[in-house]
């Protein structure tokens, strides 16, 4: 199958959370399974690692266009690259106004004023690609950034041409905290009709909400895992859009992560100390943990455990079991990271 993967970040490009690792991996093992991928992001050149335009072979594609958005005219360009040690092409989309900036989403953890506008004007450049690069079999966008997308495909895209009638939309939820809420007056700046600012389609509580948008317009809905699919579907951890959720029924499925072992592997992690292998894990694996503990300032003790968690400092994540059990775990001569 031809595919059109897009997110708002993928490694190595521009990573703030998982969504990038995803994207890419994902990206990866569709193309080793035989499909032909194309990976649509955002261009942030000020998020590029060093020697990208080089490492990347990032140069321009394509013809340059011009989108509504609301009532303004934004131009903007395709930029052709390959995704490491795969098949994958990527295409990102170039848009200085938008997406020249430090950070995706937000500046000094203040989220952009024009986030629903960059977004808006992203969703209709991946639908100018499908126009310039298609036709594509399934679309398969991510998140609340891409979440307009299986709304304009519905409702504008498949009435302009057979060949995007034909495709199908996969719109997978990520974290559902993060819903892409805004002032309903923006609604103006996705060009579809007020009639679709409902409470069944793209109306929460007032409010604009892309990622409810693609989670009732897309023709599948997938999630990070099956038990995540049937939790989000309550009121306890729907965020209010359990009703829009289970109002999907079998077409709301849970798929669970995977690991890309090709960068998560203890052989080739060029992040620790010492890389091992299963015959020399036990030897090894002591001098990374000596190393971790001198690093953090620990008592260097090999028969002590580490109890590490890797995480963003969320309530989702469970630290308030965390530091029920802190205390029991010190007290038994234990480390925490």
């Amino acid at each position: 199958m031809k595919i059109l993967m897009t997110a708002s970040e993928a490694v190595p490009f521009a990573k703030t959370g998982g969504l990038a690792d995803v994207a890419s991996a994902l990206s990866r093992a569709l193309d080793q399974a035989g499909h032909e991928v194309l990976l649509v992001l955002p261009h942030y050149p000020q998020l590029l690692p060093h020697g990208a335009r080089q490492r990347f072979q990032i140069e321009p594609i394509g013809e340059e266009f011009t989108l509504p958005v609301g009532p303004r005219k934004s131009k903007g360009s395709f930029l052709s690259a390959k995704l490491p040690n795969s098949n994958v092409k990527v295409l990102l989309v170039d848009q200085p106004d938008y997406f020249d900036r430090p950070s995706p989403y937000v500046f000094e953890n203040i989220p952009y004023e024009d986030n629903c506008e960059r977004f808006v004007f992203f969703s209709r450049a991946i639908v100018e690609v499908m126009k310039q690069f298609g036709p594509y079999d399934i679309v398969h966008a991510n998140d609340w950034q891409t979440g307009l997308l299986p709304a304009l495909i519905d409702i504008e895209a498949r009435k302009q041409s057979a060949d995007i009638q034909r495709t199908g939309t996969v719109f997978t939820i990520h974290n559902l905290a993060f819903q892409g809420r805004f002032w309903h007056w923006d609604m103006v700046l996705t060009g579809l009709d007020w009639k679709y600012f409902n409470w069944k389609q793209m109306e929460f509580f007032g409010d604009l909400n892309l990622l409810k948008t693609g989670i009732v317009f897309a023709d599948m809905v997938t999630t990070v895992s099956p038990t995540y699919a049937r939790e989000i579907q309550s009121p306890d951890f729907g965020w209010g859009l359990d009703p829009a959720l289970s109002g999907r029924g079998d077409s709301l499925v849970g798929i669970l992560n995977g690991v890309d072992t090709d960068i998560w592997h203890p052989e080739n992690d060029r992040f620790i100390k010492c890389n091992f292998n299963a015959e020399t894990v036990e030897e090894k694996k002591a001098i990374c943990k000596a190393d971790l503990q001198k690093t953090l300032g620990l008592p260097e003790k090999p028969d002590v455990p580490i109890v590490a968690m890797i995480s963003r400092m969320s309530q989702q994540k469970g630290f308030d079991l965390l530091k029920k059990a802190g205390d029991r775990l010190l007290n038994n001569d234990a480390q925490f990271v």
